[in-house]
């Protein structure tokens, strides 16, 4: 009270006054900028984590895909191009050959087929053209009777690498010299090779039965 005056005041509000609010204002700001910051880093470890186990499934399917195939593995990388695509392809060879009703061949069956190849070793000596053009017919005949599809020889190979890998290189090089021979000659060795290689394929594919067999004989 001044000279008999009261003076009134309004009351002082500090919460709110222009420099408190200031300072929440950058609080707040300043919390915001490290929510970004920690959500940027939570995704780009989402992002680390998620390619790290892309990459490894990726890893162990490439190394299942070239254990299972072998030297098929690389024949696909260089015709498609790249290791995805040849995988993609290396698949749907699983894929077809698993629904195919493959079969093991009967006791009578074998031993035929093994009388039938003894046949054609034994036309070698005299007639080794002759020989090595029955020996792809022969194990033609052997892969339909096993059921396999008939097809050209390319996609006969696919369907053959899926469960006999490790003698595709030597029934594609066996078969290259056959399909040679109505159009230029084959070397003797050549043709030995051939054969050698046939007889090879020939005793994978009829070889599971050769116990079975004998089990059956005795």
């Amino acid at each position: 009270m001044i000279d008999g005056i009261e003076l009134r005041y309004p009351p002082i509000d500090v919460a709110g006054s222009p420099a408190k609010e200031n300072s929440m204002n950058i609080m707040n700001h300043q919390f915001t900028i490290f929510q970004l910051i920690m959500t940027a880093l939570v995704l780009i470890a989402v992002v680390v984590v998620a390619v790290a186990v892309f990459r490894e499934r990726r890893q162990a399917k490439t190394l299942v895909l070239r254990t299972r195939f072998g030297t098929e593995y690389d024949r696909a990388v260089r015709k498609h191009g790249s290791a995805k695509k040849a995988e993609e392809k290396l698949a749907d060879r699983k894929a077809r050959v698993e629904a195919f009703k493959i079969r093991e061949l009967g006791v009578t069956e074998h031993d035929r087929y093994v009388t039938e190849w003894q046949t054609v070793q034994s036309r070698f000596v005299d007639h080794p053209k002759a020989a090595v053009t029955e020996a792809d017919d022969l194990v033609n005949a052997l892969l339909k009777a096993r059921g396999y599809p008939q097809s050209g020889f390319e996609q006969r190979a696919d369907d053959l690498s899926v469960t006999y890998p490790t003698v595709m290189e030597n029934y594609r090089q066996a078969h290259a010299v056959a399909v040679r021979l109505g159009r230029s000659e084959a070397s003797t060795e050549e043709l030995r090779n051939a054969m050698i290689q046939y007889r090879g394929i020939f005793d994978e594919l009829v070889g599971p039965q050769m116990t079975f067999a004998h089990k059956a004989a005795a």
